[in-house]
């Protein structure tokens, strides 16, 4: 596949449409970017999902692609939605598997001082790890009011403010969302999880600002060198799996029914207005609130966690919500093909959305600078804020990467890992990480993903996002 692979431009290639193939498959990335993208099997996804019956356009990998299940992690796609399917491949396991971003009006020498009592306040308030529960018991009827509202739900249950709301995708409610849809497995698995962070890639990482590229963006977005910032990385914990793996046994009866060629059975999907279709959708849109929600209340024990440190200086901390984006999603949305307004269901799988200036979608104190884009990296480098553009809006149906992107499998990097001793690496660099295991400790290493700032040099290079700051790690916690 590698051979046949053609340069649309410095940051843009693309994989000819062969065989099965609807349309073509575009990667963007930069040419010593290719190595590693075709070192495992990705792009090959990405020219699979190029198969699937409806797909608008292309088959687009971003900078950041990795192997996944079905769809690539790092993959977008777009559907008809008429004659086109969705696919909860598309979509992953871990559904809105997303990203907050919080600024304080502390700066670094604030918390320097004190970034280990910091580190570990937040470990001891924020419940992590595998199977990780938390305080709040719910009921099922409780839950379903969560997979209903969403965001909404936290607040109105003393969990943040209504200010909070305005800043999340969505404002962190997902409409057409049915619990009813929602196995009893499912909400058993998401009882106990809700205000937890998780294992995995998932974290809450406290840095600074060490770099702004576009000063009138930045301080639209409240953002200055030194201030001190705060990242939260989690999504829908064992209610999202198993709505997935529920989902996935559905959607192989419904290709065969619907008679979908799929070049992978990962691929499982069904069209977009069949009941099949339809029921993903609303059970999906469950999951994605209940993420939503998952977000806004660690965002309370993270508020807790930071004053129970600060101690007098905590009235001056103002923690306030800059932008929350989702990563692993599917959404029907409106936009211009072929010079005609149409609706399509586009999934983001490992991409984030990037709707360009003047979007309505966009909270209206950010609508003429487009919308804020958070890309974090690893713990041992840096995390990126971005907005979105009209680019964005006419190549990739408004999307953009989402973080740095594995480069090394788990097992590999728990080999490379061994006898050394990761916490003090890091210690060495000036961050403090606190994780639930050695283990995750490994596999997360900063040598395990590729370097962040490659992605973003991609995407900027193409023009589908623009580069607004930059923040630096000092201390994380890790699942």
């Amino acid at each position: 596949m590698r051979e046949t692979l053609e340069k649309i431009n410095d940051c843009l290639y693309e994989i000819p449409k062969t065989g099965k193939m609807n349309v073509p498959a575009r990667i963007y990335a930069t040419e010593n970017m290719l190595n590693d993208i075709f070192n495992d099997a990705a792009p090959q996804q990405a020219a699979n999902v190029a198969c699937l019956p409806g797909i608008v356009g292309y088959s687009f990998a971003m900078p950041d692609i990795h192997w996944g299940y079905g769809f690539p992690i790092g993959g977008v796609a777009a559907f008809d939605i008429d004659n086109g399917v969705i696919s909860p491949g598309g979509v992953g396991y871990d559904i809105n598997c997303g990203v907050r971003l919080l600024r304080t009006d502390l700066v670094k020498k604030d918390i320097l001082p004190v970034i280990t009592k910091i580190v570990d306040s937040l470990y001891n308030h924020i419940p992590s790890g595998v199977g990780s529960t938390g305080p709040l018991k719910l009921s099922g009827n409780e839950m379903k009011k969560v997979l209903k509202e969403g965001a909404h739900w936290a607040v109105a249950n003393g969990y943040g403010s209504r200010e909070d709301l305005d800043k999340i995708e969505e404002t962190g409610k997902m409409t057409g969302a049915n619990p009813d849809y929602v196995s009893d497995h499912a909400l058993n698995r998401g009882k106990a999880q809700l205000g937890t962070l998780g294992s995995g890639n998932h974290f809450v990482e406290i840095g600074y600002v060490d770099q702004i590229y576009d000063e009138d963006k930045a301080s639209r977005l409240g953002l200055h060198l030194d201030q001190v910032t705060l990242i939260i990385h989690t999504g829908s914990r064992g209610l999202g799996h198993q709505i997935c793996e529920d989902s996935i046994k559905v959607m192989l009866n419904a290709a065969h029914k619907y008679g979908i060629f799929l070049p992978d059975r990962q691929l499982c999907c069904a069209p977009v207005l069949s009941p099949e279709g339809q029921q993903y959708l609303a059970a999906m849109s469950a999951g994605v609130n209940f993420a939503f929600c998952n977000r806004q209340i660690i965002t309370s024990w993270v508020r807790e966690a930071l004053a129970a440190v600060m101690g007098a200086k905590a009235r001056t901390i103002n923690m306030q919500v800059v932008y929350e984006v989702a990563h692993n999603i599917a959404k029907i949305e409106e936009h211009q093909v072929n010079g005609k307004s149409k609706k399509v269901c586009v999934h983001r799988k490992g991409a984030t959305r990037a709707f360009g200036p003047h979007h309505p979608d966009i909270p209206s104190s950010y609508r003429d600078i487009g919308q804020p884009v958070l890309i974090p990296g690893d713990m041992g480098r840096y995390s990126y804020v971005l907005t979105g553009t009209v680019n964005a809006m006419q190549q990739t149906f408004g999307s953009t990467c989402h973080g740095a992107g594995r480069l090394m499998s788990r097992t590999k990097a728990m080999n490379k890992a061994k006898g050394r001793l990761l916490y003090k690496e890091l210690e060495e660099k000036g961050i403090y990480v606190r994780a639930s295991s050695k283990e995750t400790m490994a596999e997360e290493m900063p040598e395990a993903y590729k370097n962040v700032s490659h992605v973003v040099d991609a995407v900027a290079g193409a023009g589908i996002s623009v580069r607004v700051a930059r923040l630096k790690p000092l201390g994380v916690i890790k699942g």
